[in-house]
C-alpha cells in the first residue's frame, strides 16, 4: 500500500534525502502578481542556450555532494527550454553526483508550452513528474492573473501526459478579488475530475514593486484573508473527501504521489542549487546566487562561483530551521530540544490552550495550516540558550 503524503515516517526519511533545484528563469512576460527572480522576455532577451551552458558549467564544478534522490527544475518557466536542454541538465547532474535508481525528476511546465513531442522529449531525458501551471480553471480569473491558456487546454495537457510520467500535479492560485466563491469552487471541482496525483494551492499575496501592488496603491481591491481562508478550508474539504492528503500548507497528494523535492525542502532536507537566484541549503550553510542574470553568467563565464551569499548555521541555528519549516507540514517535526523549549514558554502554552497546536507521539504538529507561519514566528522567541 502506498505511503500517505502526511506519514511522519515519510517526513523523517524526506530529511535525509539529498536533492537538487535548477532555476529556469525565462519568462515570455511578468504576470502581475509575480515577484520572483525571473528574466521577463518581452524585455531582455537572452539566449537560451547560453544560459544551459552556463548552468552544466555550474553543476561540472560543484562541490561533491551526494546523490540525488530528488530534482526539481522550477522558474521562471523550465518548459521555455527544449527537451534536449532540459536532458543535457539531468545528464550532468547524473554525472556529476548520481541519480539513484528511484531519483523523482519533477519539472514545471505551462499548458501553452506543451506538445506530445516535448513532453515525449521530456520523459526520453529523465523527467518523471511534471507541475502544469493552472492557476484557474476560470477564464476570466486567467485573464486577471495575467495567464494566456484557456482551462481547456489544462484538460487536454494532462490527458496526454498522462501516459509519459509517473505524477502529475496542477497549481492553483486563489482569493483574487475577481474570483467569487462559486468560480472558485468550480476550478477546485474541475481540478480535481483531472487524472492528478497532487495539487498545490497558493494563497495570492500583493507582494511589493510587482503591478498588482501598483493597482493596490491605485485603488484595485486587494485580497481578502477572511475570503482566503474561506477559500483555502474549501478546497481541504473537496480535497480530502476525493481522496488528497494535505502534507504541507500548499500541497496536497495522493498516497504515494508527495513531491519528493518540496517534502525534502520543508523536512530541512540538504538541496544543491544551480542557476540565477537559486538557492541552496548544505553541510549546515546556506547559499544564494546572483539574482541579476548578467552577473550570473559573467560570474560562471569567468570561472567563478556565482554565489551572491551565504550563511553558516551552527546547530542551534540549523535545530531552529528545522523546526520553523517542520511546522507547515502536516505530519510536524519531532519534538528537538528547541521544539520542547519552544513548547514550555509561554507563548507556546497559549498556542497548545488554543488548540492551534499539539503534542501527538513525539512530534509538535500545528492543527491549523494557516496559522503555520504565524506560530513558526512566535517559536522564533525561544531563547538561543534554550538549544
Amino acid at each position: 500500500m502506498a505511503v500517505r503524503a502526511d506519514d511522519p515516517t515519510l517526513a523523517d526519511a524526506a530529511h535525509e534525502w539529498k536533492s537538487a533545484y535548477i532555476h529556469i528563469p525565462f519568462c515570455r512576460r511578468r504576470c502581475p502578481y509575480c515577484d520572483f527572480a525571473i528574466v521577463d522576455e518581452s524585455s531582455t532577451a537572452v539566449d537560451h542556450e547560453r544560459y544551459v551552458h552556463a548552468v552544466l558549467t555550474e553543476i561540472a564544478t560543484a562541490d561533491d555532494f551526494a546523490v540525488l534522490d530528488a530534482v526539481n527544475l522550477g522558474g521562471g518557466t523550465p518548459s521555455l527550454l527544449t527537451a534536449d536542454q532540459v536532458a543535457r541538465i539531468i545528464a550532468a547532474l547524473g554525472e556529476r553526483f548520481g541519480l539513484d535508481s528511484d531519483v523523482e525528476i519533477s519539472m514545471e511546465l505551462n499548458p501553452e508550452d506543451w506538445t506530445t513531442g516535448f513532453g515525449e522529449g521530456l520523459a526520453e531525458a529523465g523527467v518523471t513528474r511534471v507541475s502544469i501551471g493552472t492557476q484557474s480553471m476560470d477564464p476570466s480569473v486567467l485573464g486577471v492573473l495575467g495567464r494566456v491558456h484557456q482551462p481547456h487546454r489544462v484538460a487536454e495537457v494532462v490527458t496526454e501526459a498522462r501516459p509519459l510520467f509517473g505524477s502529475l500535479s496542477v497549481d492553483l492560485i486563489f482569493g483574487h478579488a475577481a474570483e467569487s466563491a462559486a468560480s472558485w469552487e468550480a476550478t477546485v471541482a474541475a481540478a480535481l475530475a483531472l487524472d492528478v496525483d497532487h495539487i498545490s494551492t497558493y494563497a495570492l499575496t500583493v507582494e511589493p514593486g510587482t503591478r498588482l501592488a501598483a493597482a493596490v496603491r491605485d485603488g484595485a481591491p486587494e485580497p481578502d484573508p477572511d475570503t482566503q481562508a474561506d477559500r483555502y478550508e474549501r478546497f481541504l474539504e473537496l480535497s480530502d473527501a476525493a481522496g488528497f492528503d494535505r502534507y504541507e500548507v500548499s500541497n496536497h497528494a495522493r498516497p504515494g504521489k508527495a513531491c519528493r523535492y518540496n517534502l525534502s525542502t520543508w523536512a530541512h532536507g540538504e538541496y544543491a542549487a544551480f542557476g540565477m537566484a537559486a538557492h541552496g541549503h548544505r553541510w549546515g550553510t546556506r547559499t544564494r546566487n546572483h539574482r541579476r542574470i548578467d552577473r550570473y553568467l559573467e560570474a560562471v563565464e569567468a570561472g567563478r562561483r556565482p554565489i551572491l551569499g551565504s550563511e553558516a548555521l551552527d546547530a542551534c541555528a540549523q535545530e531552529r530551521d528545522r523546526l520553523m519549516l517542520g511546522l507547515r507540514l502536516a505530519a510536524g517535526t519531532p519534538m528537538s530540544r528547541v521544539a520542547t523549549a519552544f513548547v514550555a514558554s509561554e507563548a507556546g502554552r497559549a498556542l497548545l490552550t488554543a488548540g492551534v497546536m499539539e503534542v501527538r507521539s513525539g512530534r509538535l504538529i500545528v492543527t491549523r495550516p494557516l496559522l503555520s507561519d504565524a506560530v513558526a514566528r512566535e517559536a522564533l522567541s525561544v531563547p538561543v540558550s534554550d538549544c
